[in-house]
């Protein structure tokens, strides 16, 4: 094992776990994991691919036949005691999600905490899993719907919250009774694993909870076979929008349950009538929290023309004052690494793009010599929707600031992208906030407020940024089955 001097060496796991057993890939491949801030190897994890992805499948199959049969108390029991072990271990698992992606260590901490929410959210919803008597239509007849688990679940989760996504997921299928086949990002498979100890430690049954580590290189095979097996009865994803296509129409050939969390392209609306201190705080926290790179970012920034200026230079200084590229575990470090040089190169054309297209340059706009994964803080003024920062997902800490003149003209702006997860406005006109926040065309919407998640709600988009809900009561639903039960001779 390689050395992680600050990362907890006994929670960093170098094999991946498929039915309660820590295993190697049976063609004995290995990948190596590295430190994004300076790019030193942490570790190597099994790089394993179809046959044990298979194997994995065929033992939570199995798994799943006693453990659909436990009752809601049994399996909230685990969980609690899972989330209790995740909260006691937190600041050892924050050191390792941040030497593998990056991000702050308090940030890192605020994770693992949110993602521990998961776990004790729905071992409390796992005893609400109700059904319904139906009144009869004939004296002789009862009748009723009843929730099961769907069955199997293959899971592909996202690098930028390696911990929040595995549990977000995982914690809903396992308390609705189902098992779990996960593959982790393979930048960020530690976070995954440790989860797994920790499972194990509260009782997890083997077989309930299968991680399976691999290489980009084997990540589409993996994906195809979890998307396909006749023993799988629903895949989880959260990642870009074009490989979630690709998913659905793998999934297709065995009508799958589908449930994905894809890319987004967030509007943060600040009208004249906002609080202008507010509005500045909100958008530091919507566009560089995990230094840009998470799915509900504020992508593109609308403010109309008479805040326009103020609102500018307020944003300015206050990148000035709060933002501090670093590595994650020096303690004035707000703004960590990108997770690698694509995604800086990513970055780094959007800014280029934007530049030789007329926007202003106000602020960074280059790579930062902290390292080859760093990007400075970047403000873009000017932008027009024509631009690829306008367009696309940056993924990046690049504010991209676009002035605009009526209500109307901002919210056909706002709609105008095939994405649709997250947008926020700020308003202190009543009727207006009343309208904003209903034609909006995202699945969650930010009134006055840049930190919208919670384990309490539904989180999910519209359009091409994905289907269903995780978290909240409705999580759970992606993993059940209603069976309608009719009993007549009564």
């Amino acid at each position: 094992m390689a050395a992680v001097s600050t990362a907890a060496n006994s929670f960093l796991h170098e094999k991946a776990y498929v039915n309660g057993q820590w295993v190697d890939a049976k063609n004995g491949a290995t990948f190596q994991v590295t430190n994004p801030a300076n790019d030193k190897v942490l570790g190597k994890v099994p790089d394993m691919g179809v046959d044990d992805t298979q194997e994995a499948i065929q033992k939570a199959y199995t798994a799943l036949q006693t453990w659909k049969l436990t009752t809601a108390k049994e399996r909230s029991v685990i969980l609690k005691k899972w989330f209790s072990l995740v909260m006691e271990n937190q600041l050892e698992v924050a050191k390792l999600l941040t030497a593998e992606n990056g991000k702050p260590l308090k940030e890192a901490q605020g994770e693992v905490v949110y993602g521990a929410g998961f776990l004790e959210w729905f071992a409390e919803e796992a005893r609400r899993m109700y059904g319904d008597i139906i009144p009869t239509t004939a004296a002789s007849k009862r009748m009723m719907a009843i929730k099961q688990p769907i069955g199997v679940c293959g899971m592909i989760t996202p690098w930028n919250f390696p911990s929040a996504m595995i549990t977000r997921k995982a914690a809903a299928a396992i308390a609705a009774g189902c098992s779990v086949v996960l593959k982790p990002a393979e930048d960020t498979p530690y976070s995954a694993l440790v989860l797994c100890e920790l499972a194990q430690q509260a009782g997890m049954p083997p077989g309930v909870l299968n991680v399976v580590t691999s290489s980009r290189a084997n990540a589409p095979a993996v994906g195809k076979l979890l998307c396909e097996s006749p023993l799988v009865a629903a895949i989880s994803f959260t990642g870009s929008s074009a490989t979630g296509k690709i998913l659905l129409q793998q999934g297709a050939s065995t009508v799958k349950r589908m449930s994905m969390e894809l890319g987004g392209n967030a509007p943060f609306i600040v009208f004249n009538s906002a609080d202008l201190d507010k509005a500045v705080s909100g958008a530091m926290a919507a566009k560089f929290r995990a230094s840009g790179q998470t799915c509900i970012c504020a992508n593109r920034i609308f403010v109309q023309e008479g805040i326009h200026e103020a609102f500018v230079k307020r944003l300015s200084e206050a990148m000035d004052k709060d933002l501090r590229v670093g590595d994650g575990f020096s303690p004035d470090t707000t703004q960590g690494p990108l997770i690698n040089v694509k995604g800086v190169e990513k970055v780094e054309l959007h800014v280029q793009d934007a530049v030789s297209q007329g926007a202003s340059l106000l602020k960074g706009g280059k790579r930062h010599p902290a390292g080859n994964n760093f990007f400075e803080p970047t403000l873009l003024t000017a932008v027009t929707p024509g631009m690829r920062c306008f367009k696309e997902e940056t993924f990046g800490p690049v504010a991209s600031i676009i002035k605009f003149k009526t209500e109307a003209e901002v919210l056909t702006m706002a709609n105008a992208t095939p994405a649709g997860l997250a947008g926020y406005f700020y308003s202190n006109d009543l009727a207006q906030i009343w309208r904003m926040a209903e034609q909006l065309e995202f699945g969650l919407v930010g009134v006055n407020e840049g930190l919208i998640s919670g384990v309490e709600f539904p989180f999910g988009g519209v359009k091409e940024s994905g289907i269903g809900r995780e978290g909240s009561k409705y999580g759970i639903d992606e993993y059940v089955e209603v069976k309608y039960i009719c009993m007549g001779g009564i």
